[in-house]
């Protein structure tokens, strides 16, 4: 594969050993970490390879990785080529958590870190320890996709039903994950809509006014939540919250939004 293989004094590869056990595990189970460094020491020595450095965490938990300070040593240290391999007892001893787990290993095979897990005969030294490997990606991915689908689904479905999906717009707030107005800014929005129509004001100057950039104002003009619309992936529903604006006068906003857009210099025919 034209990899550089880390080697001791001794031409052997070179493997971290990580272990880890959170106070209440060994409590309960004398899950120690002296167990998981013998039976790793004697699994790094029948395989070949000579311990670069024994990286622990004591006491600490699985569910992130980035608050333990030796797995991150380890993970810095992996990428700067200091070993060839990361030994492990027990996947449950690096990661609980699927997502991090495959995407850690990701990482290692790009730096050719090879990685090996005893209890759970998986490693990525051999073609079937990578076939195992990638069947676990597989299901992972598989898993992300189809929280994925239930979340859209999710989503949709209360749009269909008129709840609110994303942050409220200028004039309304969230409550109990509903819209309801905001009573300082709500009347702005149909002063603000009766401002573009009946003035001749460019879009600059009327966002400065209200404290927004064209593109920002340009978003609330054109935006049927006013009417009492929620929209989700493309699609509007008619919402349960109150709407701010008569749909005449949102339309003639539109119209003169489009002759605005027509007279801007990008959209002007080149001479």
């Amino acid at each position: 594969r034209g990899e550089t293989v880390t080697l001791s004094a001794q031409n052997k590869p070179l493997a971290a050993i990580y272990i880890r056990v959170s106070t209440e595990e060994q409590a309960l189970h004398g899950f120690s970490l002296a167990g998981q460094e013998d039976a790793l020491k004697n699994y790094c020595s029948a395989l070949g390879y000579e311990i670069h450095k024994i990286y622990r965490d004591e006491g600490k938990s699985a569910k992130d990785i980035t608050h333990r300070p030796a797995m991150q040593e380890l993970l810095q240290e992996a990428e700067q080529k200091h070993f060839s391999a990361i030994f492990i007892y027990k996947l449950d001893r690096f990661s609980r958590s699927l997502k991090d787990l495959i995407l850690t290993i990701e990482k290692l095979k790009e730096w050719n870190v090879d990685f090996v897990s005893l209890q759970d005969r998986i490693e990525t030294t051999s073609a079937s320890g990578k076939l195992m490997f990638h069947i676990i990606s597989a299901f992972a991915e598989f898993e992300r996709n189809i929280i994925g689908e239930r979340t859209s689904f999710g989503m949709e479905r209360k749009s269909m039903e008129g709840g609110a999906i994303t942050k409220p717009p200028f004039g309304y707030n969230m409550v109990n994950k509903k819209l309801e107005v905001d009573p300082e800014q709500g009347p702005k929005i149909e002063q603000l809509f009766n401002e573009f129509i009946t003035n001749d004001i460019s879009l600059n100057q009327l966002g400065k006014q209200y404290g927004f950039t064209v593109n920002g104002l340009k978003k609330v003009l054109s935006n049927r939540a006013y009417l009492g619309d929620v929209k989700f992936d493309g699609k509007a529903s008619k919402g349960i919250h109150k709407p701010l604006l008569t749909e005449e006068l949102f339309n003639q906003v539109q119209s003169k939004l489009q002759q605005k857009n027509l007279k801007s210099p990008s959209n002007m025919p080149k001479t």
